[in-house]
């Protein structure tokens, strides 16, 4: 009589939750670091809330961990510390450039917005066990995110654009919040439809469109949200809106027509605007001709200031503390707080922030690709890309890459809708990645 052979014990995925906290470690460090370094370039001697900023940078980073460790424990571990040391770095750059401003100090705003964000995280990680819920609520979602593009119609514009709800000080973007509820919106429909978006309807030269029944309704809530965003003078939003929509039908479609015709229409789309609106059109002139306003003895304007900030960082930059990019005037903090970075830790520093966001948009990439849902696919894709976008459609703007658009870095810049929103895309790919691992665990184990 042959004995059968035992069976192969099980093969456990490691869940990679001390490489995190090691990593929040290292991002907490480099943090603290960078204040004390500030104070030391301004006024010789370590700032007084270093060990306070230290703390609570840390307990909020812990926290956030246990979370992910007791809920989402196969998550990605790059995820989390990647959204703490942007987050980290962006709070010291704030409060650098708030030692040129004592009378408008943003910093400690920003770190209660940021507890904010990290709060809810930890609700998302906590409470939401399957992110395929929210595909239940994509008309819920679509029906918030129009209502928070409308609002700030009636509300005065700020700097020539009406994006922010201001009642007794207290300000919000609520345009912020609408991208992530677009893009479960747009995730849950593309992945119902998605069939039928390839295969259907007629073909005009090397393009298969889909019927207007299918297509229909997602192509007029994009095109409502993309007119309300032109009449508030939200072009980077607008910008932004299209790229998703036109990846997410790319990546459910799978043919690449949808991103030839997708990049012809943004073209004839930029040029008409930009010659028809006049905010924009003043944009795209300062971009063509940088150098105008020296040249005409008004002095340097935004951009070029911001194209000086960057010459003067050269390779190393000056040092944390040491730049002069607060004469680029009051979008310092916000818009181009870019410059500040790449002045102050130059062009090695700045490819290192680069070199984050790009890892953690791949990550959120490799996170989707690697479902077999396809809500939780394009979800994670479309999540993913709206960072990717924000962080490309910013950086060229203050490069002269591209016309300026006025969005908010993610992380790094002043605002408090900003960082909230980019918290809870950390949260949503966390969730997604913890499915995507533990899925494949599962297969491993049987």
């Amino acid at each position: 009589m042959v004995r059968a052979d035992p069976p192969a014990p099980a093969v456990r995925l490691p869940r990679r939750r001390g490489i995190e906290l090691a990593l929040i470690v290292v991002a907490v460090l480099l943090s603290v670091y960078g204040y004390c370094a500030v104070g030391l370039a301004r006024h010789g001697t370590v700032p007084p809330g270093a060990a306070g900023y230290g703390a609570g940078l840390g307990v909020l980073a812990l926290v956030a961990h246990l979370a992910v460790r007791y809920r989402a424990p196969y998550a990605d571990p790059l995820l989390l510390p990647i959204g703490v040391l942007l987050n980290g770095l962006g709070l010291v750059l704030i409060y650098r450039l708030d030692l040129e401003t004592p009378g408008d100090r943003a910093a400690p705003t920003q770190l209660v917005w940021s507890t904010v964000g990290v709060a809810l995280f930890i609700v998302t990680a906590l409470f939401l066990r399957d992110f395929r819920v929210l595909q239940r609520y994509s008309y819920v979602c679509v029906a918030a995110a129009l209502a928070l593009l409308v609002l700030p119609i009636a509300f005065p514009a700020v700097n020539g654009a009406r994006i922010w709800i201001r009642i007794a000080g207290f300000s919000i973007q609520p345009g912020e919040f609408a991208k992530v509820l677009l893009a479960v919106f747009f995730a849950a429909y593309l992945a119902a439809n998605r069939n039928a978006l390839a295969y259907a309807g007629r073909r005009i030269w090397w393009l298969q469109l889909p019927t207007g029944r299918v297509l229909g309704p997602i192509v007029a809530i994009w095109l409502l949200s993309v007119v309300v965003l032109v009449l508030e003078r939200d072009l980077g939003t607008s910008l932004l809106f299209f790229g998703l929509f036109v990846v997410l039908l790319y990546v459910a479609t799978g043919r690449t027509g949808w991103i030839a015709v997708g990049l012809l229409l943004a073209s004839l789309g930029a040029v008409a605007v930009g010659w028809l609106e006049p905010h924009v059109h003043s944009r795209v002139q300062d971009w063509l001709h940088p150098f105008a306003t020296i040249e005409a003895g008004q002095g340097p304007n935004q951009l070029s200031q911001s194209l000086f900030a960057f010459a003067a960082g050269g390779t190393m930059g000056t040092g944390l503390g040491l730049g002069h990019s607060i004469l680029i005037g009051f979008a310092a903090k916000s818009d181009f707080i870019l410059a500040t970075a790449g002045e102050e830790l130059g062009l090695a520093g700045l490819s290192a922030i680069f070199l984050l966001y790009g890892l953690l948009v791949e990550r959120g990439y490799r996170a989707g690709l690697s479902l077999r849902d396809p809500f939780g696919r394009l979800l994670a894709v479309g999540l993913a890309s709206i960072v990717a976008l924000q962080v490309f459609v910013i950086a060229g703007g203050v490069t002269g890459l591209i016309p300026l658009t006025g969005m908010a870095m993610p992380f790094l810049a002043q605002g408090g809708s900003s960082v909230v929103t980019n918290w809870a895309i950390v949260a949503l790919l966390i969730r997604v990645s913890d499915s995507a691992r533990s899925q494949f665990d599962g297969e491993v184990a049987a």
